[in-house]
């Protein structure tokens, strides 16, 4: 059963703390992927683009997690469970439900075709062979860079699948819980664009490194031109969501406000 809602939000004083939360992380996060860009003999990136998004995701939590639930006129609530799909924005989920199948099958194949590098690393490089010749193209996204993105998908999705759970369940106003789950939807959202368009820019320089792919390599990159473009225009929209939360907060407190006004008149119809 749904509980009921509340009329106002968080205190003004502890408004900040989401955005800071949320800017804490990113800066983290800049600073824990430079340094691991410069790992692996300067390939690190791979490495850098989950963990930024991770501590991202972590900032927009801790945002959330600190501050207090919405807090006021209590009014009446439906039966009916709250569910999540009822907040998180739809044509955005969507599509980032499909760039992260994406992702997931970008990684499992190139893992797949992956090869050791020059210096015995596997799943670093992609191995070609025509006319009697060998090319190699290295950094490739196989395992040995997949396996991490594969496994910061998994975490952000866990954590953000449990505070998107926790949002729609809790008592607040409707208004704050689409503001945050649209915040941790873009949170996720980060990881899923960030990590394709590290790893499709990376398979398809591989490919035009090497020309005995083929046809197979055509239509490789005519696939992941188009997959790396979508996630390059998707992350800043993700960037800008996370950075700056909604700015409503003081309007719903001028609404609270004016409802407390309203319980205080004399002959408002309204109980006190």
């Amino acid at each position: 059963m749904a509980d009921a809602d509340l009329g106002t939000t968080a205190p003004a004083s502890r408004v900040p703390v989401d955005r800071y939360a949320r800017w804490t992380g990113l800066i983290v996060g800049a600073l824990v992927g430079r340094w691991l860009s410069s790992l692996d003999h300067g390939d690190g990136v791979l490495y850098a683009i989950p963990a930024f998004g991770l501590c991202a995701v972590a900032g927009v939590l801790a945002g959330d997690a600190l501050t207090p639930p919405a807090q006021g006129t209590v009014r009446t609530a439906g039966l009916a469970p709250r569910r999540v799909r009822a907040y998180v924005p739809p044509r955005v989920t969507w599509l980032l439900l499909a760039l992260a199948g994406a992702l997931v099958v970008l990684l499992v194949v190139a893992g797949a075709i992956a090869s050791p590098d020059d210096l015995g690393h596997a799943g670093r490089a992609l191995t070609a062979t025509c006319r009697g010749v060998t090319q190699s193209a290295t950094p490739w996204p196989g395992f040995h860079y997949g396996l991490p993105m594969l496994s910061s998908l998994a975490v952000a999705t866990a954590a953000c699948g449990w505070s998107l759970r926790r949002i729609a369940t809790r008592p607040g106003d409707e208004q704050s819980r689409r503001d945050r789950s649209l915040a941790v939807v873009a949170a996720w959202g980060l990881v899923v664009s960030a990590s394709l368009l590290g790893a499709a820019s990376t398979a398809s320089g591989a490919l035009m490194d090497i020309s005995c792919d083929g046809t197979a390599g055509t239509v490789a990159n005519a696939v992941l031109w188009p997959l790396a473009t979508l996630a390059l225009a998707t992350v800043p929209w993700t960037l800008v969501t996370v950075c700056s939360p909604r700015a409503s907060w003081g309007r719903r407190s001028a609404a609270g406000d004016r409802r407390r006004r309203a319980l205080r008149r004399p002959g408002s119809g309204e109980r006190r």
